[in-house]
């Protein structure tokens, strides 16, 4: 190969297939070229044993600044880069170096480094018995493009993995990396795993730790986490990632699994959250199936759970204003009309929220989270508001909550054309039938599309016509005729018997 010294085997095995094939096809197996070739057969020496080369084929381009100038500055700066160098030397020398110093420079620092340069750190490969360590760690999945019902899904996976064996579990989180989805993710994966090890090593999770403290202390809810599993909480130095290097590195390769899964099915567009969750845990399945012998291993070593799983959630109190809604950690729900005035304890979760009574609970839904656009959000279901806005349409024209309760896109833009076109009373009165429509009717999206396509001829909807197409049909009774048959025929049974 170009570049590479020719070496006394190469030569020697050259000698043997030169008696048996012609000089082209021997330099071919040898995996040297024919000018090589043929000064081998020239040659006497063997190359181990011809005089080291101590003179320069050509004239050496750093010979007058390498001491004075270029070593100097490696001194007072080690970390210099060799471009950054070169450009110094062209500012002082103009006309004198070129772009194709700038390799011979490359070698000539890298090799004062290594003669001269300061002690570089050294990583220790770490041996990880069974059931030992357990890492956690949570990567943006942004790239790959996934869309729920045509909307992209910004998301977020959190990955829990074995050191030992490489059994990984994996999760969709929505949101940031809080402690509930720390907990949730961490909780499922040891119990699909069927036990815990001995370690759980997290990197600087403000989920986890207070990086804010004088002392890396664990939040007082992770401590409690790992003490009802029986594992040892620690973490990585903050900014060494290498040292958390067994999940980092099965990041990378659950991204790449996805990206390759992602394109043998064609599409990106998954019905809904369940559906793109069991494509994530067959993808994840497909992983663990490489690792199954290191992993009956390891099964056997991890420590036993316990009885029961511990809390993932986190639990706030908050009350039912007259307007119908509650607010927990800056967004606002809706909520049924009937829990007006009761103070709640808003469980929340990391994907959802659960809003309990005394024993009882009321009230579930998605959970919401601020954002940079949208520091308070709002989550309005226009079922809970029907009951009063039949009574009092004429408020929904200057309502507060308005724009955040239409149940569709196309909703929206009716009213926008339904106001612009009719008197308020009439148009607050239209836009309530509507929605009272597609509530008893339950036909939010037929109803859509009717919208949409009036939208496009630019009319107005008509109530009393959209009403009679949405009609329930009517039931129709069977006409069944019974034909009796004549008294004489039982007769006619009892003789032949």
């Amino acid at each position: 190969m170009p570049g590479n010294r020719i070496s006394d085997l190469q030569v020697t095995k050259y000698k043997q297939l030169r008696g048996k094939h012609t000089q082209e096809v021997a330099a071919a197996k040898t995996g040297i070229s024919v000018a090589s070739a043929r000064r081998i057969e020239s040659a006497v020496l063997l190359p181990s044993q011809r005089p080291p080369r101590n003179w320069r084929t050509r004239a050496d381009p750093l010979q007058d600044v390498w001491q004075s100038e270029v070593v100097p500055m490696l001194e007072s700066a080690p970390s210099l880069m060799a471009v950054t160098v070169l450009e110094e030397l062209q500012l002082r020398y103009p006309q004198r170096f070129d772009g194709a110093v700038l390799r011979t420079l490359q070698r000539r620092v890298r090799q004062w480094r290594a003669e001269h340069g300061g002690d570089r750190e050294i990583f220790f490969a770490q041996v990880h018995p069974p059931g030992r360590l357990g890492l956690s760690d949570f990567t943006v999945c942004d790239s790959l493009g996934v869309t729920i019902a045509g909307v992209v899904l910004p998301h977020r996976l959190y990955q829990f993995a074995f050191a030992h064996s490489g059994w990984r579990h994996a999760r969709i989180v929505l949101g940031g990396e809080s402690f509930q989805a720390l907990s949730s993710g961490l909780q499922e994966a040891l119990w699909m795993a069927g036990g815990g090890p001995e370690e759980h090593r997290t990197d600087s999770l403000s989920a986890a730790f207070n990086n804010l403290a004088e002392q890396q202390e664990l939040t007082a809810r992770y401590r409690e986490l790992c003490e009802h599993y029986g594992l040892r909480g620690s973490r990585n130095n903050p900014g060494e990632s290498h040292e958390n290097g067994a999940i980092e590195s099965r990041q990378g390769s659950l991204k790449v699994a996805l990206e390759q899964a992602l394109l043998l099915r064609g599409t990106r567009e998954f019905a809904d959250m369940e559906a793109y969750g069991q494509f994530v845990a067959e993808t994840v399945r497909r992983l663990n199936a490489r690792c199954a012998r290191a992993w009956e291993v390891e099964r056997a070593s991890l420590r036993p759970l316990p009885v029961r799983r511990t809390v993932d959630f986190e639990e706030v109190d908050a009350r039912v204003s007259k307007y119908g809604v509650f607010t927990a950690k800056g967004v606002t729900y809706s909520v049924p009309s009937r829990l007006i005035g009761h103070r709640l304890k808003v469980r929340l979760h990391s994907a959802h929220i659960e809003a309990w009574l005394g024993g009882v609970k009321v009230f579930e839904c998605e959970r919401l989270r601020g954002s940079v656009q949208d520091r308070h959000p709002k989550r309005i279901d226009w079922r809970h508001m029907m009951p009063s806005l039949r009574r009092k349409p004429g408020a929904f024209a200057r309502w507060v909550m308005r724009d955040a309760m239409f149940p569709r896109s196309e909703y929206a833009q009716a009213w926008q054309r339904i106001s612009q076109r009719l008197s308020e009373r009439e148009a607050c009165r239209l836009m309530v039938n509507l929605l009272d429509l597609a509530d008893r009717a339950n036909v939010v999206v037929e109803l859509a599309r009717v919208l949409a396509a009036l939208g496009e001829r630019d009319e107005l909807p008509d109530i009393d016509v959209l009403r009679a197409q949405f009609a329930p049909r009517p039931t129709l009774m069977p006409v069944v005729e019974v034909m009796l048959p004549p008294a004489a025929v039982y007769d006619e049974l009892l003789e032949a018997a």
